[in-house]
């Protein structure tokens, strides 16, 4: 008998683009969130089961419409789990109207917001995905990081085959929270990362970091809970909220893309800023900040609508630049001291 999806329709509010949100996952691909020319698919938990949601848009940025397939799981447990995927994924849940009317015309923002016209926040699935991503970038290039993610994904991930394919979902908390720091150390972790990524996966699995309860939380409050963990830093933190939770005004201020990159063309200074330096230009664009500094890396990355910067980078050059800062780093750039 062959087995039927469940489909629907979404309309974002505000523009929205799928190429330019998911163009984040097409540089960094992992087996989880799967980027093709029919758009984008990702396996999903919905209780004991697994679902695949495929999510195709028609029509341009301005009046976008998302249609949304799901297959495997079914009934409404599955679309509530296809709706999480559009709302924190795909940042699709935000409307952006107000954004676009305030900042459609700010003379640092105006070109990138042209050039890269419905872009959301790409993020993770749920918090645990999100704070697993902001340990693994500590330090070290996305490139790298998105590596070793992928292979935590293979080893550790539920999977499932759907229509002849096999499809891989991100681990689940509980388990990673099953596997012992030296064995996670087997994915090219420090031992640092490796034990927090273990102490956040049990905090997790038994609920006494509750995405729930951060989700209740101002900015700043659910800041302060996730730095209560050995390993999360502020910078941590704001990724996680960023990336996880779909706050769309945390500003990672310490982020190295910031302070050295972005930096030099915002503030049009030819040597780095200082983290502080950074938060305190961001005002600017409260409240949706997040916002900005997603449409500012996104013009870094394609290096559209920035003023020249010279010599064209290589690929590995590239990759560097996206490093990100370790918290010792981020403390040093506080206090305005060398990397």
């Amino acid at each position: 008998m062959t087995r039927r999806a469940t489909e629907f329709e979404f309309a974002p509010r505000g523009a929205f683009s799928l190429a330019h949100t998911t163009a984040r996952f097409a540089r960094f691909p992992d087996p989880v969130n799967v980027v093709d020319r029919d758009g984008f698919a990702r396996l999903v938990p919905v209780g004991g089961e697994l679902a695949l949601v495929r999510v195709s848009q028609k029509g341009p940025a301005s009046r976008a419409r998302l249609r949304v397939c799901i297959d495997g799981a079914r009934g409404d447990a599955a679309e509530r789990a296809a709706r999480r995927l559009l709302e924190r994924v795909l940042g699709a849940g935000a409307d952006l109207r107000p954004f676009q009317r305030a900042l459609g015309a700010d003379p640092l923002l105006a070109e990138s917001l042209r050039a890269h016209r419905g872009l959301r926040v790409a993020g993770a699935f749920d918090l645990f995905e999100a704070l697993v991503g902001a340990v693994l970038t500590q330090q070290v290039n996305l490139r790298f990081a998105f590596s070793i993610r992928a292979e935590l994904v293979r080893a550790f991930g539920r999977r499932t085959v759907i229509d002849g394919r096999e499809w891989l979902a991100f681990p689940t908390a509980e388990r990673v929270a099953d596997e012992s720091e030296a064995r996670l150390r087997e994915f090219r972790m420090t031992a640092a990362k490796a034990g927090t990524i273990q102490r956040l996966a049990r905090a997790c699995a038994s609920r006494e970091l509750d995405e729930s309860l951060l989700d209740a939380l101002p900015d700043e409050e659910a800041i302060a809970a996730l730095v209560h963990w050995k390993g999360v830093g502020r910078w941590t933190a704001e990724i996680a909220l960023l990336r996880g939770l779909a706050r769309l005004d945390v500003f990672p201020a310490g982020d190295l893309a910031v302070v050295k990159r972005l930096a030099r063309i915002w503030l049009g200074t030819g040597a780095p800023a200082k983290e502080a330096e950074m938060r305190a230009f961001s005002e600017r664009w409260r409240p949706f900040r997040s916002l900005a500094l997603v449409y500012g890396l996104e013009s870094l990355a394609s290096e559209k609508s920035l003023p020249k910067l010279g010599r064209k980078r290589s690929s590995k050059r590239a990759a560097r630049s996206e490093t990100q800062p370790s918290e010792q780093q981020v403390a040093r750039l506080r206090r305005g001291g060398p990397r």
